[in-house]
Protein backbone atom coordinates (compact mmCIF):
# COMPACT_ATOMS: atom_id res chain seq x y z
CA UNK A 1 0.00 0.00 0.00
CA UNK A 2 2.88 2.84 0.74
CA UNK A 3 4.57 1.73 -2.65
CA UNK A 4 1.39 2.64 -4.07
CA UNK A 5 1.03 5.77 -2.45
CA UNK A 6 4.47 6.76 -3.16
CA UNK A 7 4.16 6.03 -6.71
CA UNK A 8 1.05 8.43 -6.64
CA UNK A 9 3.27 11.16 -5.20
CA UNK A 10 5.92 10.87 -7.94
CA UNK A 11 3.63 10.72 -10.79
CA UNK A 12 1.82 14.00 -9.19
CA UNK A 13 5.41 15.36 -8.88
CA UNK A 14 5.89 14.68 -12.45
CA UNK A 15 2.53 15.88 -13.58
CA UNK A 16 3.63 19.24 -11.46
CA UNK A 17 6.77 19.77 -13.46
CA UNK A 18 5.55 18.63 -16.80
CA UNK A 19 7.16 20.98 -19.36
CA UNK A 20 3.28 21.18 -20.83
CA UNK A 21 1.88 23.01 -17.49
CA UNK A 22 0.24 25.97 -17.68
CA UNK A 23 0.63 28.97 -15.53
CA UNK A 24 -2.41 30.86 -14.49
CA UNK A 25 -2.18 34.41 -12.50
CA UNK A 26 -4.96 36.55 -11.57
CA UNK A 27 -4.15 40.21 -12.65
CA UNK A 28 -6.77 42.76 -10.93
CA UNK A 29 -9.58 41.79 -12.89
CA UNK A 30 -7.61 39.59 -15.13
CA UNK A 31 -6.68 36.02 -15.45
CA UNK A 32 -3.81 35.62 -17.30
CA UNK A 33 -2.37 31.83 -18.59
CA UNK A 34 1.26 31.35 -19.99
CA UNK A 35 2.98 28.09 -20.91
CA UNK A 36 6.36 28.52 -19.53
CA UNK A 37 9.05 28.63 -22.17
CA UNK A 38 7.25 29.81 -24.65
CA UNK A 39 5.25 33.07 -26.12
CA UNK A 40 1.92 31.50 -25.18
CA UNK A 41 -0.09 34.15 -23.14
CA UNK A 42 -3.62 34.96 -22.90
CA UNK A 43 -5.37 37.27 -20.95
CA UNK A 44 -8.86 37.38 -19.79
CA UNK A 45 -11.64 39.27 -18.40
CA UNK A 46 -15.11 39.18 -17.20
CA UNK A 47 -17.48 41.40 -19.00
CA UNK A 48 -19.98 43.35 -17.03
CA UNK A 49 -22.62 42.44 -19.45
CA UNK A 50 -21.59 38.68 -19.34
CA UNK A 51 -20.62 38.58 -15.29
CA UNK A 52 -21.16 34.30 -15.47
CA UNK A 53 -18.49 34.18 -18.54
CA UNK A 54 -14.91 35.08 -19.40
CA UNK A 55 -13.85 36.29 -22.60
CA UNK A 56 -10.92 37.11 -24.11
CA UNK A 57 -9.01 40.05 -23.60
CA UNK A 58 -5.90 39.80 -25.15
CA UNK A 59 -3.52 36.48 -26.90
CA UNK A 60 -0.29 36.18 -28.28
CA UNK A 61 1.93 33.51 -29.29
CA UNK A 62 3.18 32.28 -32.73
CA UNK A 63 3.13 28.41 -33.36
CA UNK A 64 6.57 27.23 -31.67
CA UNK A 65 7.99 24.27 -33.23
CA UNK A 66 9.93 23.43 -30.23
CA UNK A 67 6.67 24.05 -27.54
CA UNK A 68 5.13 21.16 -25.97
CA UNK A 69 1.65 21.75 -27.45
CA UNK A 70 0.28 23.66 -30.69
CA UNK A 71 -1.38 27.30 -30.33
CA UNK A 72 -4.39 25.79 -30.36
CA UNK A 73 -4.10 23.26 -27.57
CA UNK A 74 -2.53 25.97 -25.71
CA UNK A 75 -5.69 27.91 -26.10
CA UNK A 76 -8.21 24.97 -25.06
CA UNK A 77 -6.09 24.21 -21.83
CA UNK A 78 -5.49 27.82 -21.32
CA UNK A 79 -9.61 28.69 -21.25
CA UNK A 80 -10.14 26.02 -19.14
CA UNK A 81 -7.51 26.96 -16.75
CA UNK A 82 -8.75 30.22 -16.68
CA UNK A 83 -12.71 28.77 -16.04
CA UNK A 84 -11.09 26.76 -12.97
CA UNK A 85 -9.56 29.72 -11.46
CA UNK A 86 -12.28 31.98 -11.82
CA UNK A 87 -14.60 29.41 -10.33
CA UNK A 88 -12.11 28.60 -7.36
CA UNK A 89 -12.50 32.82 -6.75
CA UNK A 90 -16.06 33.10 -7.28
CA UNK A 91 -16.22 35.23 -9.82
CA UNK A 92 -18.54 32.92 -12.35
CA UNK A 93 -20.54 29.41 -10.83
Amino acid sequence: MHDELANRGLAGLRRMTDKRDLHVEVQGDDIVVTLPGTSFVVRYYRATAFPQQLLTKSHSGREDQGAPMTQAEFHTRAWKAANAKARELGWIV
